[in-house]
């Protein structure tokens, strides 16, 4: 199987070595140069085009920050949509709007190419050690064909329904997440303010009801105030807009949702849209005078 990958961000790059160790031939490309050239020296062929990653694979990975760019890296001129044989497939890794999945497997589909939408959730840490989770959504046979290379880059792979439900299930992904971040961030300012170690309480508490793996992936960063991502709040917010999208079309109110996106929207006023998620924290600590943990 000849495996062809588009988009070697913060994610890409480390999902597609995980597919290199697993021995599958893969063909890279990417706007960055240098993200090319590190895969090349772990194993992978360089392209110059999307069109050329498809002429050279079976099966393409895309994983790229949101639809526009997902659409362009296929159908645009010496888009890789120009280089698939009919009978491949598409695995779109990106986190996008349901709706748009739907419409790139309809394009898809006229010229005989299969579709998976698998967006993954778990962040730069996952990606490298090969423990993401992938949301799939698809029919049952490309699944089954699939599954074990998506589970060259994952701990666990999921099928949650057809074309769509991978992205409606990273959006419920996005929006816990997002409200699991803002409620610790809420919490450690009260702490912090009534004058208790916030390193104390998180000791205290992660074991208990209200541990999570957010909190124990962000806990540790807010109390270090390294808000290096990670996860950019552009595209959190990119993923909640996306969710309110979608619960607007189908008539489903996301109150939480609206609240967090709004303070995502205010940290990136405040130009901090490059920032992890967990920086959140900064809101909270802007609208009460505080800070949070380690002093500079």
């Amino acid at each position: 199987m000849k495996v062809g990958f588009i988009g070697l961000g913060i994610m890409g790059r480390p999902m597609c070595k995980n597919v290199l160790k697993a021995g599958y031939e893969v063909t890279v490309f990417d706007f960055n140069t240098a993200a090319v050239e590190d895969l090349v020296s772990c194993g992978a062929k360089g392209a110059k085009s999307g069109k050329e990653v498809g002429e050279n694979c079976d099966v393409l990975i895309t994983m790229l920050p949101n639809s526009p760019h997902v659409k362009a890296a296929l159908f645009n001129e010496n888009g890789a949509a120009e280089g698939l044989k009919a009978g491949s497939v598409v695995i779109d890794m990106s986190s996008i709007n349901p709706v748009e999945s739907q419409n790139i497997a309809a394009k898809l589909k006229e010229m005989n190419i299969g579709f998976l939408d698998a967006p993954v959730s778990g962040g730069e840490p996952k990606a490298i050690d090969g423990t993401i989770s992938v949301m799939v959504g698809g029919d049952q046979e490309l699944f089954d064909k699939y599954y074990d290379l998506m589970k060259s880059m994952a701990g666990s792979v999921v099928r949650t329904g057809a074309v769509g439900a991978g992205n409606t299930t990273k959006l419920a992904n996005q929006m816990i997440v997002a409200v699991n971040i803002a409620a610790l961030s809420e919490a450690f300012v009260l702490c912090e303010k009534a004058g208790v170690d916030p390193q104390l309480v998180f000791d205290a508490i992660k074991g208990g009801l209200a541990g999570s793996t957010v909190m124990n992936a962000k806990a540790p960063m807010m109390l270090s105030r390294n808000f290096e991502p990670g996860f950019r709040i552009e595209l959190h917010i990119k993923d909640l807009q996306n969710a309110l999208d979608t619960s607007h079309s189908i008539n489903v109110s996301l109150p939480l949702t609206a609240q967090v996106m709004e303070m995502m929207q205010a940290l990136k006023i405040d130009g901090r849209e490059k920032k992890d998620h967990s920086a959140l924290l900064n809101y909270y600590e802007k609208i009460n005078n505080i800070t949070v943990g380690k002093k500079d």
